[in-house]
């Protein structure tokens, strides 16, 4: 845990897409996609208007918030929450001492240089006390707060280490993914190591270490780091890395009656339209990134675009604000007015009033404009950079 940041909490959250040939009655998780050869991403309709919700193959998991929550109440989120010091604990170099001697832990090398990669990532965790890389302490955190929040837990048992480890040493740079099994326990035993877990966070550990399963850390591919802006959602506010797995089948799913309400399996598009609907809120970054995925209307290509452009590692958002009564512009890196030194600003100068409005100028913008907390648009114009961007020379709204 990065004890020395004074405005943000350090957190992880995992977007969790399953294809939905079972249905959410099924048995546990299963199986991590591996890549498929498939059509280009976006190939497969025209990027001027996103796709029905009949496109899809694949559901999205959102746990709605509980009205006591301190952050968000009441809102649909991925799961996800606020890093433990037990997800950094040297105890887990016991548990994932066969990987100890690969780079990360076996994690994929990301090709994006030291000094532009996110502080979530690139800050030295030995010199914080801990010998557990950033990369891997905030999957294990997302793994743990999904098993907490959703019961879904994405492990790889100790039985098929030999074979993980071979296929690790054997990949080639530019291999997308691996073929990985999800260890599935018993109901009972599940509901008791869940009820565990909740109490403490450090029985993530026992439990991985007396079941032999490992977190599967592997099925996880970096997708994005978004910071809170002050003044939004409460006080707390939060670093947060997100990360994208794809399932192919949709595991069996239970909210914890607790800090999460409800859960529901939706296609990006039937989330948004609901949203629209105002049967349903969602903040900012989950309205970015399920728009992103409206562009990859195809299980396997959401998979293979996200297992590509996780080796380009991605970009810190810090949004941005203009507002005025209750419309206001959330301005990302890239947007021809967004600061080029924030040092953590979030709101932007009145005098930018007239620039921000002007219909007739479309040139470089990388913007979430929001006229009322259900009614929200994209506006990008700007480049993608290194693939980190799929929603570039667009701009929508939900369909």
């Amino acid at each position: 845990m990065n004890t020395t940041l004074k405005h943000w909490k350090e957190a992880a959250t995992l977007i969790l897409a399953a294809g939905q040939r079972l249905g959410a009655d099924s048995l546990s998780s299963r199986t991590p996609l591996t890549a498929a050869s498939s059509s280009p991403p976006g190939s497969s309709y025209e990027r001027s208007h996103l796709p029905h919700r009949s496109s899809f193959d694949y559901d999205v998991l959102l746990l709605k918030r509980s009205s006591k929550s301190g952050f968000m109440p009441n809102a649909y989120v991925f799961p996800g929450g606020m890093v433990d010091s037990s997800d950094f604990s040297s105890e887990w170099l016991d548990i994932f001492k066969s990987f100890r001697n690969s780079p990360s832990f076996g994690l994929r090398n990301v090709k994006q240089p030291a000094e532009t990669r996110p502080p979530i990532f690139a800050t030295d965790r030995l010199k914080l006390g801990s010998p557990i890389p950033g990369e891997v302490a905030f999957r294990i955190c997302a793994l743990r707060e999904t098993f907490e929040e959703s019961g879904v837990l994405l492990v790889v048992s100790k039985l098929e280490e030999k074979s993980l480890l071979k296929s690790i040493e054997d990949r080639c740079a530019t291999d997308p993914a691996l073929h990985y099994k999800v260890n599935e326990l018993g109901s009972s035993e599940l509901t008791r190591w869940r009820a565990l877990v909740n109490q403490n966070p450090s029985n993530f550990i026992r439990m991985c270490r007396e079941l032999e399963v490992l977190p599967n850390i592997w099925a996880l591919q970096e997708w994005g780091n978004w910071l809170t802006p002050a003044g939004r959602y409460g006080v707390t506010r939060f670093d947060t890395a997100f990360f994208m797995c794809c399932l192919q089948d949709t595991p069996h799913t239970l909210h914890d009656e607790k800090e999460i309400v409800r859960f529901q399996w939706s296609t990006p598009s039937e989330v948004l339209q609901s949203y629209q609907a105002q049967e349903l809120w969602i903040a900012p970054p989950q309205f970015y990134e399920l728009s992103r995925m409206c562009r990859f209307p195809m299980l396997n290509d959401l998979h293979n675009f996200a297992s590509q452009r996780a080796t380009e590692g991605c970009e810190q958002w810090l949004p941005v604000v203009f507002s005025k009564d209750e419309h206001y512009i959330s301005l990302l890196p890239g947007d021809k007015l967004y600061p080029l030194d924030t040092s953590g600003k979030t709101q932007v100068d009145t005098s930018t009033d007239s620039q921000l409005e002007d219909p007739q100028d479309d040139s470089a913008l990388h913007r979430i404009v929001i006229l009322n907390p259900y009614t929200t648009t994209l506006q990008i114009t700007i480049t993608p950079r290194s693939n980190r961007y799929d929603l570039s020379h667009m701009t929508s709204s939900p369909p």
